[in-house]
């Protein structure tokens, strides 16, 4: 799986009724094989992902496409990725729990 297919079966399973009240843009740049540079945009109660990057995203995450893609299909356990470095997030971490609950369930 790439982390296009992941972030396309991450919309199919968002929650809108937890979304409610956010605006944010979340730039995912996906280093190696599979990854890529996309942008993820909640707004209104919908989610939108496009390739690229965002001019002043609310929150970057880096990260490995493999490990991404275990995030996504629960392989991996998003905290403790971020604890151990792998996955490095910068902007509001708040909205990053959120977004696990909107994405992830």
């Amino acid at each position: 799986m790439t982390v296009l297919e992941s972030l396309q079966q991450m919309m199919t399973r968002f929650n809108p009724a937890l979304a409610k009240g956010v605006n944010a843009v979340i730039q995912l740049n996906a280093s190696g094989e599979g990854g890529g540079n996309y942008v993820l945009s909640i707004r209104e109660g919908e989610a939108n992902v496009a390739e690229g990057t965002a001019e002043k995203p609310t929150v970057t995450i880096h990260v490995a496409a493999s490990d991404w893609v275990d995030i996504v299909t629960g392989k991996l356990d998003p905290t403790r990725a971020f604890m151990s470095g792998r996955l490095k997030i910068a902007g509001d971490l708040a909205l990053m729990m959120r977004f696990q609950r909107m994405f992830l369930g």
